[in-house]
């Protein structure tokens, strides 16, 4: 292309932006993300980015307001600086949740949030394994929308698995595991379960045969961990011989943690989409990284290829 690729990151995930800047063998571009004493974010792009194709890789992971503050604030001092495109990278896409309304009187916040990333001036979204695949549509800009499918596949498929069984924690991610167990030539199972608020699940029935087999728990993301452990106690009830979960975000809020560290969960997959708390000892955390991915997808883009054709 006549223009040059540029990357840059906020705060909110720089191991996974220098990862991918190695993968392309393109430096970190020089920005200056920091706070002024009162809180309010403070961006310098302390580098000429006219006419250039910017990506900004900044998840929208916790803290999420002020992550996203920080992805605002960076797209609208770039579109000032005159780059020519403006690529919001999301490995991780918060509010998206609250993707429709379920009760009167509530917002659909990520509709919300896809407002104000094309309003402070993003050309563009790269995100990673959307929460529900309609948020593609709440945005008026183009959205490449890509899936760590074929990295936790890859995973799974060098484990010695018994007569394995992919279990998903709920109906709205039967796709999901519908689509990885045909890849893996594994069982399906489903978990039944009511919502009675955010972040809690009541159990209800598994749909599926797990007992003598080993069961892989497919979800989008580990928040608190309440629907997993629920999960866990279903599938050993069922006597499941080993248990294992995979998720693309480690959102890891709350007892996340504790609850998974005293659970009859031998090993749980994620990705670096988000980072993980610092400080805490992780026993079970196998960390599988999206950066190869992420770097490709950006390598495409910005040469006007394929994106889809990762997923071929």
């Amino acid at each position: 292309m006549g223009y040059e690729l540029k990357l840059f990151s906020g705060n909110a995930n720089r191991p996974l932006a220098e990862e991918i800047a190695q993968q392309l063998q393109v430096p970190l571009g020089d920005a200056d993300v920091s706070r002024f004493s009162d809180g309010e974010v403070y961006v310098q792009i302390n580098e000429n980015v006219r006419g250039q194709d910017v990506f900004v890789i900044q998840p929208t992971s916790p803290p999420v307001n002020d992550n996203l503050m920080e992805l605002l604030v960076m797209i609208d001092a770039f579109k000032r600086a005159s780059a020519r495109r403006i690529t919001a990278v999301l490995p991780y896409y918060g509010y998206a949740r609250q993707d429709r309304k379920v009760m009167p009187r509530v917002p659909i916040s990520a509709k919300l949030v896809a407002d104000l990333i094309t309003a402070a001036g993003a050309n563009r979204v790269l995100a990673v394994d959307l929460h529900a695949g309609q948020i593609q549509g709440f945005f008026d800009i183009p959205v490449d929308h890509l899936f760590a499918a074929p990295v936790i596949v890859d995973y799974l498929a060098k484990q010695d698995l018994h007569e394995p069984v992919l279990v998903s924690p709920d109906a709205g991610g039967v796709e999901r595991a519908r689509a990885i167990a045909k890849r893996l030539k594994a069982g399906l199972a489903i978990i039944d379960k009511r919502r009675d608020g955010p972040n809690v699940a009541v159990f209800m029935r598994l749909i599926g045969d797990v007992a003598d087999k080993d069961v892989v728990i497919i979800d989008d993301m580990i928040d608190t961990a309440g629907t997993l452990i629920q999960a866990v106690e279903a599938l050993k009830r069922e006597r499941a011989r080993r248990i294992l979960a995979c998720a693309v975000h480690g959102v890891l809020s709350g007892p996340a943690i504790d609850r998974i560290a005293g659970s009859p969960l031998e090993e749980v997959v994620i990705t670096n989409s988000i980072p993980l708390p610092a400080g805490k000892h992780l026993p079970k955390f196998q960390v599988l990284s999206v950066a190869p991915l992420l770097a490709e997808a950006i390598r495409r883009i910005h040469d006007e290829e394929s994106v889809s054709g990762l997923f071929i």
